[in-house]
């Protein structure tokens, strides 16, 4: 096991503590996502592991060596892991290839070029090296703090919602070699996000915090299929959420359905379909069924009065 948080407390000074009693375990090599609204104590829980922050009892165990945050280190930080937080710490008046190369030694230049360039393919920025950070976007300043990470290869990267900044079409390009990069080198990920549609094919372990508290810790499909609560449900991507009451209204299986498991059929419930938008490989309806709103999607545009089979 590479790291163990074992029974973390943590508290910003406040009568109401962040952490109580977190556990968690990951192992070599394994991508886990870090999932929760924001203010769920997510960014916290990385800086902690990483050594920014002092926690008030528990232990932060790291390739087999107890960690003791800022009291233990003069500089910051553990040295092998890397966080790339949500401000980015670029020498502004180095080039971006400069960034990257930062931590790679100099004894031989050409391999040092070398890796410069793989890295910046890694995360789609090869015709940027020689431009300064400041004429770049948000979302390319954090994909230049990404390649600098994994420069040195640590065993393990922490990632602060790596994927925000960026733009749609860049999102999939970038995980496929990110991810594709961290389990040729046997690194592990700890990658936090609000979006866990954003991860889910790559991670290996969904961990999702609330208000502070470890509530789910599972594989993606588990998480996927048997979310703990509707929390974890929106999550997860766009959701209908029914009441205890609702469920037996009628007569479902369980209170939340996404919207591709909400079938159209020959009958069942009836609903009234109020719109029906061409979403591209869908369409995405929302009806309503007694007194209330649905989202369902289909192949085809609906109109009128539809039957919905749960």
């Amino acid at each position: 096991m590479l790291l163990e948080v074992k029974n973390l407390y943590f508290n910003y000074q406040t009568n109401n503590p962040l952490f109580q009693n977190l556990k968690l375990n990951v192992d070599e090599g394994q991508i886990v996502a870090l999932a929760g609204e924001s203010g769920c104590g997510k960014s916290t829980l990385l800086s902690l592991i990483y050594g920014l922050m002092d926690w008030q009892g528990g232990e932060i165990i790291f390739d087999g060596e107890k960690l003791f945050g800022p009291k233990g280190n003069l500089v910051p930080g553990e040295s092998k892991m890397k966080f790339v937080a949500q401000n980015y710490d670029l020498m502004p008046y180095a080039t971006v290839a400069d960034n990257v190369g930062k931590f790679i030694s100099n004894i031989n230049l050409s391999a040092k070029k070398e890796k410069i360039e793989e890295l910046l393919d890694v995360v789609g920025l090869t015709d940027f090296a020689k431009v300064l950070p400041k004429n770049l976007s948000g979302g390319q300043q954090q994909r230049v703090a990404i390649a600098r990470a994994l420069a040195i290869l640590p065993k393990m990267l922490l990632l602060d919602e790596p994927f925000s900044n960026l733009d749609f079409s860049r999102k999939f390009e970038l995980r496929d070699k990110l991810f594709s990069y961290a389990r040729q080198n046997n690194m592990s990920l700890i990658i936090s996000t609000h979006n866990l549609e954003e991860v889910l094919p790559w991670a290996d372990k969904i961990v999702v915090l609330q208000n502070g508290r470890l509530i789910q810790n599972d594989s993606p499909k588990e998480t996927y299929e048997n979310p703990y609560n509707d929390y974890v449900a929106k999550l997860l991507g766009e959701v209908n959420i029914f009441s205890e009451e609702e469920k037996v209204q009628f007569n479902l299986d369980k209170t939340h359905y996404f919207p591709h498991q909400i079938k159209i059929a020959g009958s069942g419930e009836e609903a009234t379909v109020l719109e029906s938008l061409f979403a591209g490989s869908h369409y995405r309806n929302k009806l309503k069924i007694h007194n209330k709103i649905v989202i369902v999607y289909s192949a085809e545009q609906l109109s009128g009065n539809v039957f919905l089979k749960f």
